[in-house]
């Protein structure tokens, strides 16, 4: 697939909203197809759009509102056309008060499954695994 093809720019959009709408929670749930399963940075798995929606409102309800992340996106595999692993790097900017519990690291491997869905593409799964170097 070229560099310049619609679906490379459509998941990378996707990743770019994933991180702009990541602490607005009407925003980022629809990024996810309905059976989306996610595990985040501290090893929770949340499987569902209604699941994943709770567990965003009781975080942003919380210190952890302060967190913020970047990704940057390594590469870009199609399965099928309408099926893509996407490897990220994630970096953690943690804004909480001093005192809080220590996040795990602050860089993290990151492993997007992204699925056409019509004419948009969706996050069907996320796998965040922390780094130490």
């Amino acid at each position: 697939m070229s560099t310049d093809s619609p679906a490379l720019t459509a998941i990378r959009r996707l990743v770019a909203d994933a991180v702009e709408f990541q602490n607005n929670v009407d925003r980022f749930i629809p990024l996810h197809t309905p059976e989306v399963t996610i595990v985040n940075f501290g090893g929770r798995r949340v499987s569902g759009r209604d699941a994943l929606t709770e567990a965003m409102r009781q975080a942003l309800a919380t210190p952890l509102a302060d967190v913020t992340t970047t990704v940057d996106i390594e590469d870009i595999r199609f399965l099928r056309d309408d099926v893509a692993i996407v490897a990220c790097v994630k970096r953690v900017f943690d804004g909480r008060d001093s005192a809080a519990t220590a996040l795990p690291a602050t860089t993290g491997q990151l492993t997007y499954v992204m699925v056409a869905d019509g004419d948009r593409w969706r996050i069907a799964s996320a796998q965040t695994t922390p780094t130490t170097t």
